[in-house]
């Protein structure tokens, strides 16, 4: 019984959306405060029966209830708990109602917060979020129902992907959706703002932090979801530009370039066409990634087996909602006001550039995963855009931008002195270079090229440190004054810095990775002995194992340094029993920032076993930096100038009345 009243709570959902759609907007138009109302209680109203829904499906997985088929189809009574309610997610079905229930929640966010928008603004925003929930309300219930029964119920159920049945797993895809869905709120503020025909500084800064959060938890999700794939599927590599990787991470470039962007149009008030344009093609990029996802185009470890249906009716949303918002932003462009004027030279100029080659970068990126699908479709040829293109193409358009990032935060707003800020970045330059020498002649050499890699990397930390010690003064003021200036800077300088260094370690970490690691695959018998990386690991033999769901063959590696044993680990081949899909777990020992990756292949007729062993210098620095770029993000969003909605202006004092009228 309980299912059935979760299936209809999502159906007083539907009925509440279509009702938020409607009502807030004819209110805003009509000034109608009762209606408007409407759009703040309807999205509370609206997220509650969504999360009840999903708290439904969350509990049939975890009581294992296999009269329901969603659960049936990805559960199993030996799952441990935790990947129970992991599984709630890992299936189409499941990751629509969690891609629903985020959607809801920001709806909700904004009526709750968002208390000092203007009344029809905030009106507007919770019905264009409505709209959207509509269109997805109706998609789970027509084609991607989750709670659809069994009769007979089954004993037992046919288990979880394998692959999914991780920790990552039950990380990686919240925290994407979080970031994917938010930039929804930004497409909503977007759309009202042209449905009023009114865009200012002040919708910048109601937008940014939305914009930021979203940049924020996409960070994280991209990151949880490449080191997932890093240390459970045992290919060893760390991003593989797989078509469905590419899809989260285009509205990640797009983000980037729209979070500089509203930046200029809130300080400056320029820019305001193309921010607009940015905060619909950013969400129109995560759309067009769960139509990737969802509609069997693709064929990745990452999407979901779907039916034509599901494809054509998330081609459907993606035409309207994207159509419609560019023809909506094509009909009121031409008279809306350009903004303020800038010099070439200065901040705005550089935060131009970067969205220059943001938007160029993801375009490239858009290409190569597209291309192969158009032509397949246009004349049944069938090509792959690999690595090799995406490295060129990409690697070439972020050579620049890592170059510029150091010098906007250092050259003044409207008119900026090119010469004072490399004035201030020529030591900086000059220690990056000395630095990445002296890191290429310890790693024994490597492409020379790479030398200028790593001084990108340590320019982009040691630029976004001098921005702090100039706005500090520290050197040219006494100490306690420039202690008080550093303390003193708003969060936001912080948040900025921290996120340009973060960049500037992953940097560092994909070209120390790509240039200095190491690689072997041999076959090994048990006492067989192999050098990776100054280490030597022993393999010691094979012993079977057996888990709650899965049976595995696991070999034993001891590492040496010098004679003495310093680590030992495990690699292992899984099978689970429920679906007989083989894995493989790789077994991986950390030292400092690099790692020592083994994985097992294919036993051989004389009684070994091959085995790829992987030495991969300072690559924790990749998810590292995506860490810290995130949690500069979150020192942003803590800034009080940049909490949810603008502040209201505090009303002018009236001049006191004279106690006795002057003399004439």
């Amino acid at each position: 019984m309980i299912i059935e009243i979760g299936h209809y709570a999502l159906v007083l959902a539907l009925a509440t959306a279509l009702i938020l759609s409607i009502v807030p907007v004819l209110g805003a138009r009509r000034h109608d405060r009762a209606m408007m109302d409407v759009a703040t209680i309807g999205s509370v109203t609206m997220f509650s029966l969504v999360a009840f829904s999903f708290g439904v499906l969350t509990y049939a997985h975890a009581v294992s209830d296999f009269s329901v088929e969603n659960v049936w189809e990805n559960s199993h009574s030996l799952v441990p708990l935790i990947y129970k309610y992991s599984g709630v997610w890992g299936n189409h079905e499941g990751s629509m109602m969690l891609w629903l229930l985020i959607l809801t929640l920001f709806s909700a966010l904004v009526a709750v917060f968002g208390r000092n928008l203007p009344e029809t603004l905030k009106a507007n925003v919770l019905a264009v979020q409505a709209w959207i929930s509509v269109a997805f309300t109706l998609f789970i219930l027509l084609t991607s129902n989750p709670f659809l029964r069994l009769d007979p119920a089954p004993a037992e159920g046919r288990d979880l992907n394998p692959v999914l049945q991780d920790v990552g797993l039950a990380i990686h895809p919240p925290l994407l959706y979080l970031g994917y869905v938010g930039f929804s709120i930004c497409f909503s503020f977007a759309v009202a703002a042209l449905l009023e025909g009114r865009i200012d500084a002040a919708w910048a800064r109601w937008v940014r932090p939305w914009t930021l959060a979203a940049w924020t938890f996409l960070t994280l999700g991209i990151a949880m979801g490449s080191y997932w794939a890093y240390y459970e599927l045992g290919w060893g590599g760390w991003w593989f530009w797989d078509p469905v990787e590419n899809a989260s991470f285009m509205p990640w470039l797009a983000g980037t370039a729209l979070l500089h962007s509203a930046l200029v149009m809130e300080k400056r008030e320029a820019l305001k066409i193309w921010t607009v344009l940015l905060a619909i093609l950013t969400f129109s990029l995560s759309l067009m990634g769960t139509f990737l996802v969802r509609s069997g185009v693709l064929t990745s470890v990452h999407a979901f087996a779907s039916d034509p249906s599901r494809g054509i009716f998330i081609l459907c949303i993606l035409l309207i909602f994207i159509g419609g918002a560019l023809s909506l932003f094509a009909f009121r462009a031409p008279r809306l006001s350009a903004g303020g004027l800038f010099a070439p030279i200065s901040r705005e100029g550089a935060l131009v550039v970067n969205n220059l080659i943001l938007t160029v970068a993801c375009g490239t990126v858009l290409t190569g995963t597209l291309y192969p699908l158009l032509l397949e479709t246009l004349t049944g040829d069938k090509i792959s855009v690999g690595p090799p293109f995406f490295n060129m193409t990409f690697g070439l358009l972020m050579a620049p931008l890592i170059f510029i990032v150091p010098f906007g935060p250092l050259l003044a707003w409207k008119r900026g002195d090119l010469l004072g800020a490399l004035q201030r970045l020529y030591v900086v330059a000059g220690l990056a270079f000395v630095a990445a020498l002296i890191f290429f002649y310890i790693e024994h050499g490597g492409p020379v090229l790479s030398v200028l890699g790593l001084a990108a990397g340590l320019f982009l930390i040691l630029g976004a440190a001098a921005d702090l010690w100039y706005r500090a003064g520290i050197g040219k003021v006494a100490g306690g004054v420039a202690w008080r200036r550093l303390t003193g800077l708003p969060r936001s300088a912080f948040g900025t810095a921290l996120a340009h260094a973060g960049l500037g370690v992953t940097v560092l970490g994909i070209v120390a990775v790509t240039t200095f690691q190491t690689e072997h695959v041999i076959e090994m018998k048990p006492g067989q002995t192999v050098d990776a990386g100054g280490y030597s690991l022993n393999f010691d033999g094979m012993q079977p194992g057996r888990g709650p769901n899965y049976t595995e063959d696991r070999g034993h590696f001891t590492i040496w340094r010098g004679g003495v044993a310093v680590a030992d680990t495990w690699s292992a081949k899984r099978l689970y029993t429920a679906r007989q899909m083989p894995t493989t777990e790789a077994g991986i020992l950390t030292f400092g920032l690099s790692q020592l990756y083994v994985s097992l292949g294919d036993a051989t007729k004389d009684g070994g076993i091959v085995v790829r062993i992987w030495w991969k210098p300072f690559i924790l620095c990749i998810w590292g930096g995506a860490v810290i770029m995130a949690f500069g993000g979150m020192v942003s969003l803590s800034d009080r100038r940049l909490r949810v909605g603008a502040p209201r202006r505090k009303a002018k004092a009236k001049p006191a009345v004279p106690a006795m009228e002057p003399a004439e």
